[in-house]
């Protein structure tokens, strides 16, 4: 994974690196990817009528995971306020989505693929708070 390079290689952080954020960035980008290609499947469907919450739910879901990938990559100050709120709209938005993909998931196999990123992404989330936290 380059990027724990590049923030082990970072001035500030010397080295010394949170194993649990370098997992969660990962993990919130995969979760972006994912959210993005399962909105533009779910826009294929037929039914895509019957789609559009889980479509506005893969947008969010992805812009919000990008947006805590950002904040985490970026994460070498001593306030941690701005990262904690990303990682908390994340996992939010998530578990929204996931559940809302788990809904079509025995129908579209996209939906399934998304629901377990989005519950993986939640989960990196979560622990990458507590991380944080101590």
């Amino acid at each position: 994974m380059q990027v724990a390079e590049m923030i082990a290689a970072h001035p500030d952080v010397k080295g010394n690196t949170n194993e649990a954020l370098l997992r969660c960035i990962a993990d919130c980008y995969d979760c972006a990817q994912t959210c993005t290609s399962c909105a533009d499947a779910c826009l294929a469907e037929a039914n895509v009528a019957e789609l559009r919450q889980c479509i506005r739910l893969n947008l969010d879901c992805a812009d919000l995971c990008l947006a805590a990938g950002a904040l985490g990559t970026r994460r070498t100050g001593s306030d941690e306020s701005a990262i904690l709120a990303a990682l908390e709209a994340c996992a939010t938005a998530c578990r929204l989505c996931g559940e809302e993909c788990a809904r079509h998931a025995s129908m579209m196999e996209h939906c399934r693929i998304c629901a377990d990123a989005c519950r993986r992404c939640e989960s990196s989330c979560r622990e990458a708070i507590e991380s944080i936290r101590g």
